[in-house]
């Protein structure tokens, strides 16, 4: 998962949605290892009983790339807005600017004023439209430079460019109120960070990735959105017992499985 391209996670509970189920995952690295890691442990399963999910990235996207597209990505006259966005843009940003004038690097300036816009056209799609916006997290600068690929021109990427691109990117959303998860000081309370999130000093491994799950379960469970968000609290859609489901032990009565969480390899909180 590379927390690099334009990433977007939408929800649309059940009940403001029809009931058939809206999946679209697009060629992002960031949202198909995430989705792996929702699939793989199962977490996915319960969302999808939940709500419709929408997956869009674009893989190395910056954020000027991201403003040009906002209104063919989340028209704002589609029939049912999103009631959440999770949004990432930074990684591809923060890299250093080749002398050329070419490649993904965004000047800190203008990548404040690009979150900025998209912030603001988000907030506006519909009253009750939430945002998580996620930072970019630490690299590996040793790995980045040992996978470096013939086929590209030397990559500037260095935890003091992506802290100074996340830490822009905390301030500009504590300021206009919107959630943000810090994924470069979240990667860096885990240990042994720098061998075991990535695959290549960059792009997410299973554990990486699993870090951005739980911090983003995290900010839904704590956030104060009515309704709330999180997986726990929104309801299952066709949860009804049925006399299809399993039979139990007394072979008289059957066990309503559509909540059960015991089979997961990750108990998400």
């Amino acid at each position: 998962m590379m927390l690099s391209a334009f990433c977007l996670i939408i929800l649309f509970p059940h009940e403001i949605q029809p009931s058939n189920y809206l999946i679209s995952l697009f060629s992002s690295l960031l949202i198909v290892c995430v989705w792996l890691v929702f699939y793989r442990n199962h977490a996915l399963f319960a969302i999808l009983s939940q709500a419709d999910i929408l997956l869009r990235g674009y893989f190395g996207w910056n954020s000027r790339r991201a403003i040009q597209v906002l209104d063919h990505v989340f028209p704002k006259d589609a029939a049912t807005q999103p009631e959440l966005i999770i949004t990432y843009f930074g990684g591809n940003d923060s890299m250093g600017a080749h002398p050329s004038g070419l490649g993904p690097h965004v000047p800190l300036p203008e990548y404040i004023e690009n979150m900025k816009q998209i912030v603001n056209y988000l907030k506006g799609l519909s009253d009750s439209t939430r945002l998580i916006f996620l930072t970019s997290p630490p690299v590996n600068e040793e790995r980045v430079n040992k996978y470096a690929s013939e086929h590209f021109s030397h990559l500037v990427r260095t935890n003091e460019l992506c802290q100074t691109y996340a830490d822009a990117c905390v301030k500009l959303c504590q300021e206009l109120d919107v959630k943000v998860v810090n994924l470069f000081t979240a990667f860096q309370q885990r240990e042994n960070w720098m061998t075991d999130c990535f695959t290549d000093g960059v792009h997410l491994s299973a554990e990486g990735s699993k870090i951005v799950v739980a911090e983003i379960l995290k900010v839904l469970k704590e956030a104060e959105w009515k309704p709330s968000l999180h997986w726990k609290s929104m309801p299952t859609e066709f949860s009804e017992d049925s006399p299809y489901d399993i039979v139990g032990a007394d072979g008289k009565t059957t066990l309503n499985a559509s909540e059960w969480t015991f089979h997961r390899e990750i108990q998400w909180d």
